[in-house]
Parts: C-alpha cells; structure tokens; sequence
C-alpha cells in the first residue's frame, strides 16, 4: 500500500510501498467517480511529477486539505497509488481494498454532480442539494458499494467541497438510494447478511470492466481470488461464489462452540451481567497498564474459587467491545470443566479462531491450507493441536491483522493438555505488540509456574484487591436483595436483616451469595430472619450443608441419583437423557416443567438451561466428587457407570430402529440430515456415544459378568439392534467414536474365557463398522443397503440382519463366505501410492503418493492424522525411525526430507542427489538413513544433523534398501552391499545376490503376487491386490496399489500353528 504525503511546500508525493509488517500511518481515504482516463493522475504521472494540469488533480488537493484539515499527513486515492501496469501489484490491490477502505481513519466522498449553489429555500424546507445527491452517479457505481460499506467514517463533500454529512446523519437517505439496511450502514458484520442480500446491493450498479462487477464484491464476501479479466463477469461472479462456499463449509468444520453463545449461557445461568460488580478493574492500575502500555502484553487474572472471574472477564470482554476501534479485533473462550465441549486445549483454540475468523474472514487463508488436504479431520485427530498452533500463530503475524485482544477464562477449567495452551500463551504473548492477553484462573502454583515464564505479563490478585471486591460484592447482594424483597415481599426489617447477614459473611465471594440468595428465594419472608444464620460462611460449609439438607428431604433418594449421574457423565446431559438413567415418579418422564421442578430439589448443585443440566460451579462438582463421596456414591462409583451402562441398553434397545427420522431414500445424504424438533433419538444421544466408556469405568469384571457372556445384555443388543445403532451414530455425527468403541469392547473381551460366541460377534462386529464405515457416516441408510450386501455370506452380524437386506435388489453380487483379510481402505490420495511403512508399535501408518503428499494414518480407526506436504515431486518413499519418532520421505524431486512424526514438522531437507530419489531407509540405531537415486547412487546421511556422510557408487536406480541388524550392510534387489564406514565416496561391490526378506510373521513373496507366513507362501492375491508397494509390521501388512488406495490386512499368529508343525 502506497499513500499520499503533503510536503511542508505544499507539494505531493508518494510513500515507499508499504508491505508485510512495516508501519501504516494513520491515513485518509478518497471515494469518488472516476472521469476519462486522460483526465485522471496516474501512478506514472506521480512519480515523473507530469499530474498537476489534469483535472483529476482537483481531487488529489481537495483530499489532502481535507486531511490537513482533519490532521492527517496521509492519504490514498486508487488513481495514482497503485501502480497498475504492474499485474501482482493491481491483483493485490484489489483483494486488498476493501481492507484498506476499513482501516482508513476518514473517508471523503467527493461528489462533482452535487452542488450546494443551486438554493431555494421555501419556509423551513430542506436545501436542494438532496436531489442532486439522491440522483449522483456515486450510488450507481460497483466499487462504491465498498467504500460505503467497509469505512466507519464516511463523509460527503459537494462540488464546492461544502461538507453535506455522513453516512450517520445521511443515513435515511443512503438506505432510500440504495436499499442498503441501517445495520449494515453503520458496521454490522457483512457476513451476517445474506448472500442474496448482498448480491442485491450491487445489482443496478454498474462497472468499467465488466468483470469488475464481481471483483467489488470480493471484500464485501471477503474472499480472495485472482482477478482475470476477460473471463466474464459470469465467470467471475461463480469464482467468486464458489470461493466463498469453500471458505463458508471450512468455517463450519472449524466450529465446535460459539464462544458468543457460551458467554451468553454463562451469564444467564449465573443469573445476568451485573455492571457495577466489575467497573472497578476499570480503575485498577494493573488493567490499565495492560491495555494502554505497549509492552504490557498478558494479564492474569487470579482468586479462589467464587470470587467472579467469570463475570469478571465478561465485564472486561463488554467494555473491550465497547471501546476498541471497530478495525481491532477481539476473541475470548470461556472454559468449563464440567462441559466436555469447551474443558481442553484444542477447544479454545478453535473456539478464538472461529470469533477471529468471523470478525476478519480473510485470515481463513491459514486454515485452509492444511483443511483442504485433510477436512473436518484437521481439528479433531491426534494431531489437532499441532495443526490449530500453527494456524493460530501464523494468524497472530498475519501483516493484515490489527490490533487484536484475546481472552480466555478459567485456565484452571482445562483438563485436557493444559500445559500446553499455558505454553502456548506464554510464545504467542510476545508475537507482536498488536497481540493482548487476559486469562483467568484459580491459585494453582502449576499455572503460576507456567506463566511466569512470560516476560511481559502482570498479575492481578483479587484477595490483594480485597477492597475492590468487597465492594463489587456489595454491589451484588444489594442487587439480589432487591430481587428477594420484591418476590417474596419482604418488609424493611426483613430485608435490612438479610442485606447485613449477607455483607458479613460472603467474604468477597460471589458464588457464596449466589448459592444463599437462590436457597432464600424458596424461603417465605416471615420465616427469614429465623432461617438466616443456618447458612454457614464458606463455601465448602454452605455445600455440606446443602448436603446434609438434601440427606433429611424425603426426596433424598431420588436427588442423590440424580447428583451421582450428573457427576459420572462425560458430558453435560438433556432431561430428556436423565430420565432414561434414573427413575422418576411416575408421569415425569418427558414432562420438562415437573423434571425442572425435581432438578431443582438438589440444593442448588445443579443448574438448568435449555433441558440441559450442568453444575452450577466447577467447585460444587469438586465438593461432591472429593468431599461428599461417601453420601453419593454409596456404593462406589463403579455402580454408577454400571447404572449408565445398562440404562443405555434398555433405552436404546427401546428408542433405536430403522430409519428413526424418516429420511425415506437410501442413499439420503447426512448433510441433509436436520434434526427433528420432537427428536426421537433425545433420550439415547449419550447413550449411544458414550455406553462402552461406562462398561468400562464400570469394574466390568466384578459388576458385568452376566452382561458380558454369551446371551448376555451386550449379546442381545448387538444381534438386535446393531444395525439400528450404527445409524444412529451416523446421525449423531459419531461414526468415528462407534469405531474406537467396539475396538474397546473387542479389546475387554479378549480377557475373559467365558465369552467365546460374544468376542466372535464383537469381531464382526468391529470389521462390519471398519470396512462400511465410510459409507454409512455419509449416507445413515447404507447400514441397510451396502453394508449388508458387500459383506461376506458369513458375517454374523449379516445373519442377525437379513430381514433388513433390500427387498429390491433381485440379483445381488456373489459375496466371499468370509471377510477378507483387508481391514480397510483408507482412502484420500489424489494419485497412486508409491511407498507405505509403519511405525515400529504399529499404531501408525505412513503412505508415499504421487499427488506430492505423504498421509499419516491411525492403523486402528483408518482416521488420516497428518497430511505433509513440501516436495515439488511426486513422493516415492517413506519410512519411520525405529524410534518411531521421526519420518523420512523420498522424492522425485531429488530431495529427502526428514519429518517429525508427532508434530508434521520438516525438520531437514537433504540435497544432494542429482535425480529422483527411489528409496529411504533408517538404520537399526535410528543414527543413519540411506537414500537411492535415480543417479545410480545410494547416499548415507546423519540423520541429526543431515550431513552426508558417504555416497556409494552402485552404477543403477535401487527402488528398495533397507539396512541389516548391524548397520553395516545393505539390502537391496540387486544383493546385499556393504558400507565401507572408511570412505566418503566409492564403488560398492556386490556381496550377495538377491534374497527375499527371511520376515518371521506374515509378510509378501519377492514378487508381491503371494501373502506368506514365516516366508511360506500361503495366500495368492489377485492382480488387482497385488501391492506396487508393502509394509509389514508383526503380522500386519500395509499393500498400497497402483489406484491410490491402501489396504490392511492382518493374519492372526494363532491360525497358523498347525501350518508350521
């Protein structure tokens, strides 16, 4: 970006271009009617100083007095601040103007067709001016659209350089002209609008070019594309929308929660948003050293349990909203341990992507880089936080990124890799000065440790700010006293009588209030004053005191069920879930009013929120867990999880069925699926996801030995009702947890003896999910359709289902009696693998393909876990360290490349091969790696530090080297050739002829047309599974084919015994 600069003299001139992260000035901004071309000053024409007899000129003053005037140095104006013979330059220019448009401090309108000379005054009535500016060509013009749009200030100059208002006091005008709504005038966000609303704006506008009509769009969609002018503007209207649904689709996979909606949640449930409880951190000296000191990046916000961090920060987050520019942005994640959606790191990372991507959604760019090779996938596997680091680290040193402030709540509240987001923090808190941290916690010394390593932090201690919090406290029991005397109409004595009680014992602790306000509520006032001191001071004495009056209700029973439930739960539960785990009186089940009523019997523990229930504080949940155990969990938790278990197979043996939404048509797709209003899966959602979790934390074999024999409860409810499940976890959206969770299942099973007919249903079972896995998560029907004709005659769970086969199919294709050895097929490739290898315990697998790309797999689940991508060739090698901790890659472009097989990071490229590079291999140690080329050299390198350390003359391309046990030879298709460790450079002579691998275990004959056992071949393949190449780990194979699929097969050891006597 280029701007304008008035010299002392008077004169204009143009800035350096201004790119990446230096410095822009604060600036003003022209909008107006471009005249003829030759009328107009170019860039040209500023740099050979040739522009000032054209009467474009006029413009270049009026905008820099009009700055002088509004004591701004600089200004831009597209005429002659872009250099458009330069194609980069213009196409940058134009994705990036409705950006610079935003960020301008002024914006002025000139109007050359609006005059204010021409006056007829008649009484009172207006200045003829407005029909000229109702009718200027300004509002028929597409680039216009922006730069009404993208500016907070927009003001309008006649003719006569006579200011007519701006887009605030115009207002009713603009939107008469244009139909634009009063929201989006003055700065909602454009992506609460419509496409179709959109569109519309710039439908009776018109352009030069004609494919400019799309481009003036591109900030109002905030997508990016290259302009290509020629194309059309039908074309370019259906890049421009179809970048957009891309960038939209990626949006909604990024997002898990709507930190908005959290906060709004939370609020609510806490009962609102009192302003006066927080004003005083406005004042607080550390706050504003935090938010006006340039050096002063991260606050931590720390105090005990209670003390209103929460609505601390949600004070701070509204006051921020309120007073920062609208160009800055901010961002904020509410963690709640109890909340199984918002209580780990890589939920709050998505969380503040998503707000800052919905504020700017140009920095999606660094999402889709990785989201476009992987999917939805990218946020949820095992390496979520990698990728989630990065992409937030390279959006905090976006250039385009103004000043922008993130805040997260209750640290403490993350029980999933909390160090890591502390780590995170901490490196990210000194990015850039535009970057500004608040976080809150509890005093825990781990948190403290972590932050401490930050160097430009402060602390704000809530009991060293005790007098603060006193007041803000008093404030809130004045507010909820209030509240209390109008319900229950307390007289003057009563309510002086509880405001006192409150004041001396809430020891600056909010919750304490909170908890003995909503206990009073349920209090007639006659009867207060004589009630009031049975509340202890505390919180953990008000908690035992709930405890014990709930152990004297005659409701005890039912309410200590409910709390011991709501505690086991992984996540947050319905109404509608609770009643399937707990009996209710009779009539309650599904009546919402009498199920609050009873949620409302357990003494203030619980809250409740849209039939959702939650602990009302994280310390209420601690207190039952740590300090009430013995009253809630009688009979150990273990029983609990039982209760759930079990529960969970009688609801969903009631509730499961074929086809519960009534979609009709096999191959309905699930992203078409809507979830009825009167769902009938609400009452088994958790149940469906979380049943085996339960099983499992049950003590199974001292609580579910019946369930789990032969005929047993698990038994009858796969036979019965597997199927129906397996849809169901399609409509869930949970395909991926049935696969773990009947590998989990499989996994127990195989330590009890007395369940041989169970294990071997659970096995069909786990390969029927594995191998139709894909095509029911797309489409929840293909349970019944293809899953059940392409599985083998003998799949036990195809017996339990043959009355579900379609009845429509006359001829059906001839299926194998048994399941094949392939396990599945993991699909993703764009070209034909090359190379696959697996890690040394065999929890993962690497693929090599053509399309550039090496995948990173899950051997159990088939999940893609990274996506590496870096080579400019197709890749033709892979293989893992045998410490499994790093991952090499070869490629036809001459390099290879070594990456972290945890993180997806290339640590090293190696160079140094003239052609392709066919093969690489890691010596036993993990010290070394090997790499053949097509040069007819095999190159030995460091694997730490990359040196090569030997280049071995072999006189052809080696497609397959592998080292020996000792390091000092090579396997290769042409022998065994060893590595004189004297010699950087030599002919390597050849000391054996080929042999095929001795594998001990299943492994592939030389020429890859049998599997074998112990190098016995046992197993022909047809042509079409004939790998073009393998791994082996143990007596599983990896076989990539020429098609770009892999596939997984395994051999059980056990099956071969006879073979070998």
């Amino acid at each position: 970006m280029r701007l304008l600069l008035r010299s002392e003299t008077g004169e204009f001139g143009l800035t350096e271009d201004l790119v990446g992260d230096d410095l822009i000035p604060p600036y003003a901004i022209l909008s107006h009617t471009w005249g003829p071309d030759n009328e107009e000053v170019t860039f040209e024409d500023m740099t050979n100083g040739t522009g000032e007899k054209k009467l474009g000129y006029e413009k270049i003053q009026f905008c820099g007095e009009q700055a002088r005037q509004d004591s701004l140095q600089y200004f831009w104006i597209d005429t002659c601040c872009i250099n458009k013979k330069n194609d980069a330059e213009l196409s940058r220019s134009i994705n990036s103007m409705f950006r610079w448009y935003r960020n301008a401090i002024r914006c002025y309108v000139y109007l050359p067709d609006v005059s204010t000379r021409k006056r007829k005054r008649d009484g009172g009535s207006r200045d003829t001016w407005e029909s000229d500016f109702r009718r200027s060509r300004w509002f028929t013009r597409g680039w216009t659209l922006q730069e009404l749009l993208a500016p907070a200030s927009v003001e309008f100059f006649s003719r006569e350089r006579k200011r007519l208002g701006d887009k605030s006091s115009l207002r009713q005008q603009i939107y008469q002209i244009t139909n634009i709504s009063y929201s989006a005038l003055q700065g909602d966000p454009l992506s609460q609008f419509s496409v179709e609303e959109r569109l519309r704006w710039i439908e009776h506008r018109q352009t030069k070019l004609e494919e400019d009509k799309a481009y003036s769009l591109l900030g109002i969609f905030d997508v990016y594309i290259l302009p290509s002018y020629g194309e059309g503007a039908v074309s370019a209207l259906a890049r421009l929308l179809d970048e957009f649904h891309k960038v939209q689709k990626c949006v909604r996979d990024l997002h898990l929660t709507n930190p908005r909606d959290d906060k709004k949640r939370i609020e609510d449930t806490k009962g609102g948003l009192l302003e006066g409880s927080y004003h005083w951190i406005l004042e607080n000296s550390d706050f504003q050293k935090w938010r006006d000191a340039q050096q002063s990046r991260l606050l931590w916000i720390k105090g005990d349990p209670g003390k209103g961090k929460t609505m601390l920060l949600c004070g701070v987050i509204n006051e921020l909203k309120r007073s920062i520019p609208k160009s800055d942005l901010l961002s904020y994640f509410l963690c709640q341990a109890t909340d199984t959606r918002i209580n780990y790191a890589t939920a709050v990372l998505r969380g503040l992507i998503y707000l800052l991507v919905d504020q700017q959604p140009s920095l999606i760019s660094h999402v889709r880089k990785k989201y476009e090779q992987t999917g939805k996938t990218l946020f949820e596997d095992a390496n979520a936080w990698v990728a989630l680091s990065e992409m937030f680290t390279n959006i905090l040193q976006d250039p385009s990124l103004n000043s922008t402030y993130l805040i997260i709540d209750a640290l403490d509240e993350c029980v999933v890799d909390l160090p890591k987001l502390l780590d995170f923090i901490v490196q990210t808190s000194h990015v850039s000065p535009r970057i500004k941290w608040i976080v809150s916690s509890r005093n825990w010394p781990s948190i403290e440790k972590n932050l401490d390593t930050a160097t430009q932090k402060l602390r704000l201690c809530l009991e060293l700010n005790e007098e603060s919090v006193s007041s803000a406290v008093a404030i809130f029991i004045e507010f909820k006293v209030d509240w209390l005397a109008k319900r229950n109409r307390y007289g003057s004595n009563t309510r002086d009588a509880v405001q006192r009680y409150l004041s001396l014992n809430a020891n600056g602790t909010f919750l304490w209030v909170a908890l003995v306000c909503q206990e009073l509520s349920n209090i007639s006032g006659w009867k207060v004053q004589q009630k009031l001191k049975a509340f202890p001071p505390g919180l953990d004495a008000l908690y035992r005191r709930m405890i014990d009056q709930i152990k004297n209700s005659e409701d005890a029973e039912l309410c200590k069920r409910i709390l011991a439930v709501v505690s086991a739960v992984y996540r947050p539960i319905t109404l509608d879930e609770l009643a399937s785990f707990v009996d209710m009186p009779d009539g309650v089940a599904g009546e919402y009013e009498a199920l609050s009523e009873i949620i409302g019997l357990c003494g203030s523990f619980l809250t409740l929120r849209e039939h959702t229930i939650s602990f009302v504080h994280q310390s209420s949940k601690d207190f039952l867990v740590e300090k009430a155990y013995n009253e809630i969990y009688p009979s150990r938790i273990e029983c609990v999880h039982y209760t759930i278990f079990s529960r969970s197979l009688q609801v969903m043996s009631k509730k499961l069925g074929r086809d519960v939404y009534g979609l009709g048509a096999p191959g309905f797709p699930i992203n078409q699926v809507k979830q009825p209003d009167s769902d009938p899966l609400s009452p088994a959602r958790y149940s469906c996801v979380y049943w085996i979790d339960h099983l499992l934390d049950s003590n199974p074999t001292k609580n579910a030995t019946n369930d789990l024999q032969n005929g047993g409860s698990v038994d009858k409810f796969l036979r019965r009702s597997y199927l129906y499940w397996l849809e169901a976890l399609s409509l869930c959206r949970s395909m991926s947890e049935g696969v773990v969770l009947i590998a989990k299942l499989e996994s127990l099973l195989q330590t009890r003896a007395d369940a041989s007919g169970l294990l071997k249903l659970v096995q069909d079972a786990c390969r029927f999910i594995m191998y139709h896995k894909v095509a029911i998560e797309n489409s929840p029907l293909q349970a019944y359709s293809s899953a059940l004709m392409f599985s083998p005659a003998c799949s036990l769970i195809k017996g339990c289902f043959k009355h579900e086969e379609p009845k429509w199919i006359t001829i059906q294709p001839a299926m194998r009696d048994e399941w094949s050895a392939c396990l599945q097929t993991l699909e993703g490739h764009s070209d034909g693998v090359r190379s696959v290898a697996f890690s040394r315990d065999s929890t993962r697998l690497a693929s090599a393909s053509g399309d550039r790309t090496v995948k990173v797999w899950d051997a159990s689940s088939g999940q893609c876990l990274q996506t590496l991508e870096g080579h400019s060739g197709g890749v033709m090698s892979v293989a893992f360290s045998r410490d499994s901790i790093r991952l090499a890659s070869a490629s036809g472009d001459g390099t290879v490349k070594i990456w972290d097989a945890s993180s997806g990071k290339c640590l090293q490229t190696l160079e140094g091969h003239s052609g392709g590079v066919w093969s690489v291999a890691f010596s036993r140690d993990s010290t070394r790696l090997a790499s053949a080329s097509s040069d007819g050299t095999v190159k030995i390198w460091d694997a730490s530090s990359g040196k090569c350390l030997q280049t071995l003359e072999v006189g052809k391309a080696l497609g397959n080297i592998s080292f020996n046990a000792t390091g000092l030879y090579l396997h290769t298709e042409i022998g065994t050739i060893a590595i004189n460790m004297s010699s950087a450079s030599y002919t390597t002579p050849i000391i054996a002829k080929p042999k095929g691998p001795q594998y001990q275990g299943g492994g592939l004959s030389l020429d890859g047309a049998w599997i074998s056992f112990n190098s016995e071949n046992l197993v022909w393949l047809p042509s079409e599974y004939r790998p073009s190449c393998s791994a082996v780990s143990r007596n599983t194979i990896g076989i990539g084919v020429g098609s770009g699929k892999v596939w997984i097969c395994h051999m059980s050891s056990t099956n071969f015994t006879n073979l070998e006597r």
